[in-house]
């Protein structure tokens, strides 16, 4: 029994360490770290279908790793802005959706949080958004 009380707080900690961070930031930078409240069905439904492009068995997470996101282009290249230190992550192109719309048409990350040190710049998964 104590084992699985260990196990439960345990997950529980896991899922809390996902959540965004609060970040203090001013001007045009202050960017949403949430989903807006007429999106969350809307991505709740694309997040919890999404499976990574290259490997379409492996799902790219959920609505703690997921959301819409700023993006810069460098030489070619696609950088998406990191929601919890508002730091730019190169997107592999292996991580690109391809053959799936995304919700809104606006740009889509997963990715863990810098938190997880063992997956640091980690990019589950990447919509590009028809409005960029």
């Amino acid at each position: 029994m104590k084992r699985r009380g260990v196990l439960a707080l345990s997950a529980g900690l896991c899922c809390l360490s996902a959540l965004p961070a609060a970040a203090q930031e001013s001007g045009a930078a202050a960017a949403p770290r949430h989903h807006p409240p007429q999106d969350i069905q809307l991505h709740e439904k694309f997040y919890s279908t999404w499976h990574m492009p290259d490997h379409p068995t492996q799902s790219c997470c959920n609505m703690a790793d997921c959301y819409p996101t700023e993006i810069r282009t460098v030489d070619g290249r696609i950088y998406a802005r990191r929601r919890e230190d508002g730091k730019y992550i190169l997107i592999p192109s292996e991580k690109v959706e391809r053959n799936r719309d995304n919700p809104d048409g606006r740009n889509h990350l997963c990715a863990p949080p810098p938190s997880r040190h063992d997956l640091a710049d980690t990019v589950f998964c990447f919509a590009l958004g028809g409005a960029t």
